[in-house]
């Protein structure tokens, strides 16, 4: 059976010498994988489709034995090459990315996640890579997941607490325009890691780095009452 769908390309990895396993995430069928079979011999007609954070149009039939469907068909809608002019948006994007599979189901609809990804490719393509894209992706993903903080409760100061309104609900615009301070980001960034550890157990690689900033300490006094109902 013939499917169609569009969706971004999350990973890619090689399967044999000439064949890719894809990892895509769509809005109506989820996260999905697919074997691109030959898409690494030079006249392939995939060749220079498949690539990260590449936005198509693709045709796969379904397999009945596995969650690994074939791949036929890929039309290149967007390839977001802003992202590749700054290595600290590749880096944001492959973590949020990279949040995405860890905390979702394969082939579950998620359609609000998949626009939730979008914008933010979109925003560090224009070059929008502050520890506050990260920290909003990261905010925006949990309230869509169920999971936000109940920061009210927490033992932040008020003007962290605004800030964390606005980065869960403000729009794009809105959050390029924060200007927290030091010392609120230093808060921010440990938080919301205990919290996503709390709830995922951990989290994927690469944090510290697409935040821009060293190892931060556990602060679990911090979290410990957000996580409350």
């Amino acid at each position: 059976m013939i499917e169609t769908a569009t969706g971004l390309v999350l990973r890619t990895r090689p399967l044999t010498e000439t064949s890719l396993i894809v990892q895509w995430l769509t809005p109506n069928l989820g996260r999905l994988a697919t074997v691109a079979k030959g898409a690494r011999r030079p006249k392939s007609p995939l060749r220079g489709k498949l690539d990260l954070f590449y936005l198509a149009d693709f045709s796969f039939a379904r397999s009945r034995r596995s969650e690994l469907h074939t791949l036929r068909e890929v039309n290149l809608r967007e390839t977001h090459r802003g992202l590749r002019r700054e290595l600290s948006a590749l880096q944001q994007a492959a973590y949020c990315a990279a949040l995405v599979e860890q905390s979702t189901e394969t082939e579950t609809p998620l359609p609000a996640v998949f626009e939730l990804l979008m914008g933010l490719l979109n925003r560090l393509a224009e070059g929008l890579t502050r520890p506050e894209t990260v920290f909003a992706f990261e905010l925006k993903l949990l309230k869509e997941l169920g999971m936000q903080p109940n920061y009210e409760r927490s033992e932040l100061n008020a003007g962290t607490k605004q800030i964390l309104r606005t980065l869960t609900d403000g729009d794009w615009p809105l959050i390029a325009r924060l200007k927290p301070s030091e010392m609120q980001v230093k808060s921010l960034g440990p938080f919301l890691l205990d919290f996503l550890t709390y709830h995922l157990g951990k989290v994927p690689k690469g944090r510290n780095l697409a935040l821009q900033q060293p190892d931060w300490e556990s602060t679990s006094s911090l979290v410990e009452r957000a996580v409350g109902p």
